[in-house]
């Protein structure tokens, strides 16, 4: 799946794969998966997208950036993704931000923080973590507003359904 973003300026490029996020995130809200979504992308080329499938699949590990990076892996042929960056909607929780790590990404951005599993800056930081072999950048912010309102929508609906208990992290 690759496919060419416009690259007019490392901003454009940016909040043009973090709206395929969001479109992924979207797709699993439909699904009924919590709506996280996840790009990994090398300049302006997009080498995979993904979304939530743990209700899906029943796999426990089957996050969007872990998905994402996986595919990406697999588009480039190797387990390096140095200068690629993962854009996710929500910010990585540790085994994410982990797998972030050891994939080599140069770069994090996610778009809202996580305020009950964040390990890209809210409750540790794995990815700027001095003490590991290898550091990426991590932005966070990028379209904060639409992926926390997608979460807050996706959790209130849930919420509203007899026999379901899912708490937001979001207010």
């Amino acid at each position: 799946m690759h496919e060419r973003i416009e690259a007019d300026s490392g901003r454009a490029t940016d909040l043009g794969m973090m709206r395929r996020a969001l479109l992924a995130a979207q797709s699993a809200a439909v699904k009924g998966e919590v709506p996280v979504g996840a790009v990994v992308a090398r300049g302006g080329e997009v080498l995979a997208v993904a979304a939530n499938e743990r209700e899906a699949t029943g796999d426990p590990t089957a996050h969007a950036e872990l998905l994402a990076i996986r595919r990406a892996s697999a588009a480039t042929g190797g387990w390096r993704l140095t200068g690629c960056t993962l854009y996710a909607t929500l910010e990585p929780c540790p085994m994410c931000a982990g797998a972030a790590h050891a994939s080599r990404l140069s770069r994090l951005v996610y778009a809202a923080p996580d305020p009950k599993a964040g390990y890209a800056g809210t409750l540790h930081n794995i990815p700027a973590d001095k003490r590991l072999n290898h550091t990426l950048l991590v932005e966070g912010g990028l379209l904060e507003e639409s992926a926390a309102a997608q979460l807050r929508d996706f959790f209130q609906n849930r919420r509203q359904r007899p026999g379901k208990t899912t708490e937001s992290p979001f207010p």
